[in-house]
């Protein structure tokens, strides 16, 4: 390295830019930041979509305590379901702090549940010339039409499972749909493995759209 007298800046001489061990520390720190940022991009790719809808004209201040349907949608045919059980508790901590009350002898509204999985298969087309794309990857973006005349393509095939779970509330004395919420989402092993903490953070996304929030009363 050495001074150039017109700038006053150091520059880097041929013997550093050759430096093996630079280089290797170079190449170590930029495949470290495309991991990283593969990871968080991928991490916004995979947020689930939520959605809601409210029954017109329905006034939720007069709902005061709530209870669950005796038989839900995710029990298996003669017992509750774990599935059941984790939504039961995470729907009841969403509703109780949003000042209901639960009541399973005589509620202001019943909660039903459906859970549904589904495998799906996602294909995109990429081009391939020399490897050179490759980094475009793990990021799953595609390039626009036309791009990259007399480049040749292959169709990758990406496959998951995307799972959607809607909360159901009714009016318990009209047995009126009252409101709807649910969220649509891949689904991993991991999710899988930590079903628990799957479900609660599902359900707390669900909510969201809820017409009376948390704390609100």
């Amino acid at each position: 390295m050495w001074a150039d007298p017109k700038s006053g800046f150091e520059q880097i001489s041929t013997a550093d830019r050759m430096n093996p061990e630079g280089s290797i520390i170079d190449v170590l720190a930029r495949r470290l930041f495309v991991v990283a940022m593969a990871v968080m991009l991928s991490a916004c790719a995979s947020t689930p979509n939520t959605f809601s809808n409210a029954a017109p004209g329905v006034d939720f201040s007069q709902y005061k305590t709530f209870g669950f349907y005796s038989t839900l949608s995710t029990d298996k045919a003669q017992y509750q379901s774990l599935e059941s059980n984790f939504l039961k508790v995470a729907v009841a901590q969403e509703l109780v702090a949003r000042g209901f009350d639960h009541d399973e002898v005589d509620p202001d509204v019943r909660v039903n549940f459906y859970i549904n999985t589904q495998e799906k298969i996602k294909s995109r087309s990429v081009p391939t010339a020399g490897g050179y794309y490759g980094y475009r990857d793990p990021f799953d973006y595609d390039p626009w039409g036309g791009y990259g005349m007399g480049t040749t393509y292959e169709t990758r095939v990406d496959q998951f499972t995307e799972g959607t779970l809607n909360i159901d509330v009714v009016d318990a004395r009209s047995q009126k749909l009252v409101w709807e919420g649910s969220i649509v989402g891949r689904l991993t092993d991991k999710d899988i493995r930590n079903l628990e903490k799957t479900v609660d953070e599902a359900v707390a996304a669900a909510m969201t759209g809820f017409p009376v929030q948390p704390g609100s009363r």
